[in-house]
């Protein structure tokens, strides 16, 4: 059983938790499938609360696993009719965000199995790539592909973001989500041999 608690929706600097835990976040286009998968590996299908219009989510939201980390669910992006204010808004707490929190140890980018990635899902991979935070990249939605449509997307999305492998995940079935959860322990082990 996981314990999962949501603990704020942060839309200021201000609202960012204290705690000094480790933080794994979820980063992606609008309606990408984040808290789907969030509630997936949480166990909880009410944690995050997922929306039916995409870009709903307008604040980085946190939630706390097991009293030991975060879960940090960050604004989708690339959805128009955010209007450009609040899209700057949004751009500007998120660089805020990864400005100030040393506490990140995974950052896990999400695309859509179904499609090719677009130039936004490249922006943000070269964007984190600068920043220089472990990484990974999980495709979402793989339960609506056939296997053979699965293995195709996985050697394409692999080989456009120049990377070795990735994981094909689904909130529905669970797929992957075993995969997923090994990083994130190893990821927090990391930081926690670090310390001493």
């Amino acid at each position: 059983m996981i314990q999962a608690e949501f603990v704020i929706s942060a839309v200021s600097t201000s609202d960012f938790p204290r705690e000094g835990i480790p933080e794994i976040v979820f980063a992606g286009r609008s309606n990408v499938g984040k808290s789907s998968l969030i509630n997936r590996l949480a166990g909880n299908a009410k944690l995050a609360r997922t929306s039916s219009t995409p870009g709903k989510t307008q604040s980085i939201n946190f939630y706390r696993i097991h009293g030991a980390f975060f879960f940090v669910d960050l604004p989708g992006f690339g959805y128009a009719k955010a209007g450009k204010f609040a899209v700057q808004q949004w751009k500007k707490l998120i660089e805020k965000y990864f400005e100030n929190r040393p506490t990140i140890v995974l950052v896990i980018q999400l695309v859509d199995s179904r499609m090719p990635p677009t130039n936004l899902d490249f922006r943000l991979s070269e964007w984190l790539a600068k920043l220089k935070i472990p990484r990974m990249l999980a495709a979402t939605k793989s339960d609506k592909l056939s296997n053979n449509q699965r293995s195709a997307a996985m050697r394409a999305i692999a080989k456009s973001f120049g990377v070795q492998s990735l994981i094909m995940s689904s909130a529905e079935t669970g797929a992957g989500c075993k995969e997923i959860w090994k990083q994130v322990l190893q990821a927090i082990a990391v930081l926690e041999s670090a310390k001493g």
